[in-house]
């Protein structure tokens, strides 16, 4: 089922979290087992259902970071074991970080790892800010240009991915 049509919303990335919340409980009530206690077994089973899946959609639409890939995947951008290529640039830098990284967990250097975290930071809020212009797009546009624009958020979701588990990486050689 389609969460935003659950809603009543427009797909959007950057939907009204006022509606969302508005019509999280709508359903809510209207869904709530308790009302359903006289019914058929097949009845409260059915609104079990329908109060399970309520609870799933609004924890993707309140969520970016839930709500980027869901979208992605409805829209058929992201498949389920997609070996996706990361631009050939994104990787060249990403080598640079990677081969710190790997020097650190030999030889702790306290500078170094701030240097890492302050560009991997940068990168991340360059990313985001492109994400963002590219999200606002697409909720505006009409469905003619959509494709691309989804294409490269696409492309931004896998760079954030990689930068996650970078990010991880520099948390553990924190501690």
């Amino acid at each position: 089922m389609n969460y935003f049509e659950l809603y009543e919303l427009p797909l959007s990335f950057n939907p009204d979290q006022q509606l969302v919340k508005q019509k999280f409980y709508e359903l809510s009530k209207k869904f709530h087992p308790d009302f359903y206690i006289n019914q058929s077994e097949e009845k409260q089973n059915e609104v079990l259902e329908l109060s399970t899946v309520n609870n799933k959609a609004f924890q993707v639409l309140k969520d970016p970071q839930k709500r980027l890939p869901y979208i992605l995947t409805l829209k058929g951008q992201l498949v389920e074991g997609e070996n996706y290529s990361l631009p050939q640039s994104f990787l060249m830098e990403m080598m640079d970080v990677n081969e710190a990284l790997m020097e650190m967990e030999f030889d702790a250097d306290p500078i170094k790892l701030a240097e890492v975290k302050v560009q991997t930071t940068q990168i991340e809020k360059e990313l985001d800010q492109e994400l963002q212009v590219l999200t606002t797009t697409f909720d505006h546009s009409d469905g003619n240009d959509q494709e691309e624009v989804l294409k490269t958020i696409k492309d931004i979701y896998y760079r954030n991915k990689y930068l996650w588990r970078i990010k991880e990486s520099l948390n553990k050689l924190s501690k």
